[in-house]
């Protein structure tokens, strides 16, 4: 029987170098002390010793979901009678990752509504969403475990008002549906707007371990993804992670292992690498490993959608896991991956055998990433850091809601539509180490204060287009191969709810290049007396006091309102700074 089930799971294989003796070390611990049977039985002891035992409902979730999957099967019908051209996921983080990755996975599927989702108050991406579908056929999932976050809301009361033009009072709650917990701010919301259905999420599991539950499985149905086949392809590897079987045969608990012990030697930055197929994949571990474990000054550090580069441009701060899907061929990936284990370069291979098999990776890594949350100490499921930063972003928009304008700033420099902006000890730092006050020659300086082992992070406040993301991530790339360190992109307010927990809380070795820009047209919230680009820009100026109020090394740089060309023009000064 148990060669049964290996043959239908994810292969995982580990090439370890000189830190195998010290993960073989790691689970001998884990097997002598019971720690997987610990982990199953919830003890809050095995992380801080505090309220763990109430976030651990995602152990079971694969099977309370196969219980249930009539709830989500007769929604899906539903919206499949009634022909929706498109389904919009309006969410944050945990709400929108799962979805997106299933819908860039597995795309349009016919006979079903194309999945769509929206995770930005950037006005320009809310516009190129809009123009996209129409609304009279479309429906829209207002997606928030706690039912008060501040961008799905806001979006919530946009598109209400917009498909409310369109169809009329009497049927416009029937284009909405709500995923959220029990008894919260959006489920009374919906009740009283008359949403078509509302889906209760479990208030044990927390929003990055909720992929399996019906914040991720529930769109993907909608979508028409076969769910009950893909939950049931999950419970093989629940069943394969369980407190059963040893830590050295376990895949969730030996790959957390390897993450949290190599990370205590300095080889924090998990660079995650995937067959172009399943490339979506990376941004939803990015949240999890990020969210999960950066706290306390420690955590490991997710690089993803990074191009594998030579073994030269990799510093010793590095563990890789390639994550391959069996039959689409990558012959220049797979040469590569090789060349970073010759170099001796520690790298973990799994191996899907079916885009089906995703399900498998999510439970997988949420095993993983509690057991390396526990072999570094801290609590895997809050999120102090990020709770913070929408403590400081709300007050600033009380503030705005009070005296109705937005506080002036002073650039440090300015070259065209480009501006600068930095702190005075950020700007300081940067002044005396620029030999003249030009753009090059200051980011010159900003990229001067990397040092090995330091992170390099871009966080945009823009639209996440294809020539946005090429002009960012040529910057990312020239920065990790001259300075050989690993780099971040995150697109705000996206970002604020996956690495940015990390970011804040995690290790301060963190470099920002923060990026702004004017909205070259605002959107209004009805009701409201701020706009979405009032929003996301009090998101990103709470994002930027609350990192430069810890110290950290950031510089601003704010673009006018044709963002491609301003960013096109960064590209081509950063690619010429030596």
């Amino acid at each position: 029987m148990r060669k049964s089930t290996e043959s239908q799971l994810a292969k995982q294989e580990y090439l370890l170098g000189k830190s195998k003796s010290d993960v073989c070390e790691a689970l001998d611990d884990w097997r002598i002390q019971g720690n997987v049977r610990r982990l199953w039985d919830a003890d809050a002891s095995l992380w801080s010793g505090t309220d763990e035992d109430q976030s651990l409902g995602w152990l079971r979730t694969v099977d309370y979901q196969i219980k249930h999957f009539d709830d989500i099967y007769s929604i899906a019908e539903d919206v499949r009678s009634d022909r929706f051209k498109h389904v919009v996921v309006l969410g944050m983080g945990g709400s929108s990752l799962c979805p997106d990755v299933m819908r860039q996975t597995f795309g349009v599927i016919g006979g079903f509504p194309e999945l769509l989702i929206l995770d930005s108050t950037v006005p320009a991406q809310i516009k190129t969403l809009e123009a996209t579908v129409d609304l009279a056929k479309t429906l829209f999932i207002v997606s928030s475990k706690s039912g008060r976050t501040t961008e799905p809301n806001a979006l919530k009361e946009y598109f209400f008002d917009r498909v409310q033009q369109k169809v009329g009072d009497g049927l416009v709650g029937s284009h909405f549906v709500a995923i959220t917990d029990p008894n919260t701010r959006l489920n009374k919301l919906a009740e009283t707007d008359r949403f078509w259905h509302i889906s209760h999420g479990m208030p044990n599991i927390g929003g990055r371990y909720s992929a399996l539950s019906n914040f991720g499985m529930l769109p993907s149905a909608l979508m028409g993804v076969d769910v009950r086949q893909f939950l049931k392809r999950a419970a093989l590897m629940v069943k394969s992670c369980s407190s059963a079987v040893p830590p050295e045969i376990n895949p969730g608990v030996a790959l957390g292992l390897i993450m949290g012990t190599l990370a205590k030697q300095g080889r924090d930055k998990v660079t995650i690498l995937t067959s172009p197929s399943i490339a979506a994949l990376g941004m939803w571990l990015e949240q999890l490993l990020a969210e999960s474990t950066g706290k306390e000054g420690t955590g490991l550090v997710p690089v993803s959608n990074e191009n594998v580069g030579s073994p030269s441009v990799y510093g010793s701060d590095r563990l890789f896991v390639y994550v391959r899907l069996s039959h689409d061929v990558a012959t220049q990936q797979d040469e590569a991956i090789s060349a970073l284990e010759k170099e001796g370069q520690p790298v973990v291979r799994i191996t899907l055998r079916q885009k089906m098999d995703l399900g498998q990776e999510f439970f997988r890594w949420e095993i993983a990433t509690a057991v390396a949350g526990s072999v570094l100490g801290v609590n895997a499921f809050d999120q102090p850091n990020v709770e913070a930063s929408k403590m400081v972003t709300g007050k600033l928009i009380a503030a705005f809601e009070e005296n109705g304008c937005l506080k002036p700033e002073i650039p440090i420099l300015q070259d065209g539509n480009i501006e600068l902006f930095a702190d005075s000890t950020n700007a300081m730092a940067i002044s005396q180490i620029s030999p003249s006050k030009t753009l090059k020659d200051y980011l010159w300086a900003h990229l001067q204060r990397l040092h090995p082992s330091d992170y390099f992070s871009i966080n945009a406040y823009v639209e996440m287009d294809d020539p946005n993301q090429d002009n960012l991530q040529a910057i990312r790339h020239v920065v990790r191969d001259r300075k050989r360190v690993a780099t971040m992109l995150g697109f705000g307010p996206r970002f604020l709810h996956s690495t940015g927990q990390l970011h804040k809380g995690g290790p301060k070795n963190g470099v920002f290049l923060q990026i702004t820009s004017e909205d070259a047209e605002d959107i209004p919230i009805p009701g409201r007396k701020y706009s979405f680009g009032v929003i996301k820009r009090l998101q990103a100026q709470g994002d930027f006091e609350v990192l430069t109020n810890a110290g950290f090394r950031v510089l601003r740089v704010h673009v006018g309102p044709d963002t491609r060309a301003d960013l096109s023009k960064l590209r081509d000064v950063v690619c010429d700074v030596p």
